[in-house]
């Protein structure tokens, strides 16, 4: 194909309406990837792994229809455990948590 014809139909309705559908569901995409870490998965399996891709959409379906902004804010960090602490008391440096790996 030549760049000429390539963007004659570029001009076509018909290539506008798929091209916008196209550009909604990798808006999505990009979403889920980037905003709920969905390229780790935290459980093993084809099947645990389907249930979390599941939940996700649902609590972003929830989030986008509430129609508030995402929490601005970062949360709050809970109290280390006692484990925490006793590796903090003796200095020894912690593992990173599953939740701050995509930070």
């Amino acid at each position: 194909m030549t760049c000429n014809f390539v963007r004659a139909e570029q001009q076509t309705p018909e290539w506008k309406t798929r091209y916008a559908v196209r550009s909604g569901v990798e808006g999505t995409v990009n979403e889920f990837a980037h905003g709920h870490g969905i390229r780790r998965c935290r459980y093993r399996g084809q099947e645990k792994a389907h249930i979390q891709h599941v939940l996700t959409a649902i609590a972003v379906n929830i989030e986008r229809l509430s129609g508030l902004p995402p929490a601005e804010e970062p949360l709050t960090s809970r109290r280390p455990t006692a484990f925490q602490h006793y590796l903090d008391q003796r200095e020894i440096p912690r593992p990173k948590s599953w939740r701050t790996l995509g930070t």
